[in-house]
């Protein structure tokens, strides 16, 4: 029984280590910067096809899917960014689309990537990149900074100092506990961000890991394992696409609010 817990905990465990350059705290993950690159170049490849092909006659079926969608995102862009929207629809679509593929990962069998891995030597892969907390963290590090250059584009340098230290409280005396105030707000934004998508991608891959621990057991326990696997992966693909969807949504309310909120 001991050994068949420490197997399990050890089938666990490898399953979330990652590709590391090394053990200390500053380390590359080697396999979530690898696959976001392939998530990204996946979506590149698919929508510069389609650009290339496109026709004005009847669309195929790939020109058809992307037409839809990028009329959605440019519905979504319109309906909640109150400015130009010459750089933040292109943003919001690329948003959508490389978070849903990266979380589309998680759909392969948690032992197949893993395994072709391990003919190469490699003995620690994780496939999603945004089960990382490392790679969500910087997306939304990059929408922060985002937010700054909006507030700072559509009121300028002063406006900008006004917009954290004259509110909520219009007077001087209140500097130090407006800006106070303001900056949690603003950090808390980047943070939630992060973590919601981190955390919802994390628990999904875990219990597809765990799904997995069923197969090593005896039969009338294995054989629970197939049609769960098939009923938590046909409703993960609504937890990923609501992921995605609400990533790419809070970008552009962010964005939104830093371009439009009003002076005091």
């Amino acid at each position: 029984m001991a050994a068949a817990e420490l197997t399990t905990a050890g089938y666990i465990g490898h399953h979330l280590e990652f590709l590391k350059t090394g053990d200390s705290f500053w380390n590359v993950h080697l396999d979530t910067l690898f696959f976001s690159l392939v998530a990204g170049a996946i979506f590149l490849f698919i929508f510069s096809r389609v650009a290339k092909t496109a026709t004005s006659g009847v669309p195929g079926k790939l020109q058809c899917l992307v037409e839809i969608l990028v009329g959605w995102v440019d519905g979504v862009v319109k309906e909640n960014f109150h400015g130009p929207r010459n750089v933040i629809g292109p943003l919001a679509l690329t948003v959508f689309c490389w978070v849903f593929i990266m979380n589309a990962i998680d759909l392969i069998p948690v032992d197949f990537l893993p395994q072709i891995a391990n003919l190469f030597g490699i003995h620690y892969l994780r496939a999603v990149p945004t089960a990382d907390i490392s790679a969500t963290l910087g997306m939304s590090i990059c929408v922060f900074f985002l937010i700054l250059f909006y507030t700072i584009k559509s009121k300028g340098v002063t406006g900008f100092v006004k917009e954290y230290t004259l509110h909520p409280f219009n007077h001087w005396a209140f500097i130090p506990v407006n800006l106070v105030l303001e900056l949690v707000t603003l950090l808390a934004k980047p943070i939630s961000l992060a973590f919601r998508l981190f955390g919802n991608m994390y628990a999904g891959e875990l219990i597809f890991i765990l799904i997995a621990v069923m197969y090593s057991a005896n039969m009338a326990i294995a054989a629970l394992g197939i049609p769960l696997h098939l009923a938590w992966a046909i409703f993960h693909i609504l937890v990923i696409t609501l992921q995605a969807f609400i990533f790419m949504m809070l970008t552009i309310v962010y964005l939104s609010i830093a371009y439009n909120k009003a002076e005091h």
